[in-house]
């Protein structure tokens, strides 16, 4: 079973930039799609970004599209993403998340593992 554990939250001035990371464990191949997540508080969680485990294709949310990039590395086992210009209202909890069934890739039900989240926080 794959297993996720994301890292790289923090504090940042909007305007700023981080780069989270979800290392990844287990049989990686057989994913479908790796995303990324977020909830703030007293907010629904929200499709961020997501890839095709092959890395051919990308899906952005409105919101972060030009902003945000989402990658991965085969030989690290491990799904990225790259937050440029950061507002306030990207402060959230991230999850990365893996799904095995090629279903809708914007849709938080669509995947089966979960990492444990990392804490972004954005000042003004």
């Amino acid at each position: 079973q794959v297993q996720l554990v994301e890292s790289g939250g923090g504090l940042v001035q909007a305007g700023g930039s981080l780069r989270l990371s979800c290392a990844a464990s287990g049989r990686t191949f057989s994913s479908t799609f790796m995303g990324w997540f977020r909830q703030a508080p007293g907010k629904e969680r929200e499709f961020v970004a997501a890839i095709t485990w092959t890395g051919r294709t990308t899906f952005y949310a409105d919101s972060v599209k030009g902003r945000f990039t989402i990658s991965r590395d085969i030989t690290k086992n491990t799904l990225y993403l790259q937050m440029n210009r950061l507002k306030p209202e990207d402060a959230a909890v991230y999850y990365c998340a893996s799904t095995e069934v090629n279903g809708p890739y914007s849709i938080g039900s669509s995947y089966q593992k979960w990492g444990q989240g990392t804490q972004v926080t954005v000042s003004s």
